[in-house]
């Protein structure tokens, strides 16, 4: 029976004095550490720029804007029925990107211009048009057909700004 009742005796319990001192440390660290942030000893920077140093920064960040104008392009409709589509049409309209200087030529090339990317419209076949990267290479292209008809340096990029087909 005295086995019995030693076996049927509980455990001791350990102590909790070690948890509550954990806790009371953390707690410390944790004020301490807001403290020591919070009040600029860490973490802080150096010291704040004046109102000069800001507005120099500021000039350095921000770049001029690039001389260029836009040359606006007249809507196309270019027919798709020969393709094999149906009666299928493309509603295409750009700008192009030009030199300033040079604004006043591109839009003396106009009609030549339109006639380039009507041509090549009407070349491309209406499964290379419905690709999700269709614009892109689109682009791409004409943009290298501008150049060639406005002459190197003249244009810098094309905007498109409606491409339609129904």
């Amino acid at each position: 029976m005295a086995d019995e009742e030693q076996l049927e005796e509980e455990p001791k319990k350990k102590s909790k004095l070690p948890l509550i001192v954990g806790i009371l440390l953390m707690l410390a660290l944790g004020g301490g550490g807001f403290f020591a942030v919070y009040s600029g000893l860490l973490f802080a920077p150096a010291q704040k720029p004046t109102e000069d140093e800001l507005s120099a920064l500021a000039e350095e960040i921000m770049d001029p804007l690039p001389d260029v104008a836009f040359v606006p392009i007249e809507p196309l409709i270019i027919n798709l029925a020969g393709q094999g589509s149906g009666n299928r049409h493309l509603r295409f309209q750009a700008q192009i990107e030009v030199p300033s200087n040079y604004q006043s030529e591109v839009e003396s090339l106009l009609p030549r211009i339109v006639d380039v990317l009507n041509g090549y419209l009407r070349a491309v076949d209406i499964t290379e048009l419905e690709t999700p990267s269709a614009l892109v290479k689109l682009r791409a292209q004409m943009l290298r057909r501008l150049q060639i008809v406005a002459g190197e340096g003249r244009v810098k990029d094309v905007l498109i700004m409606e491409f339609v087909i129904n």
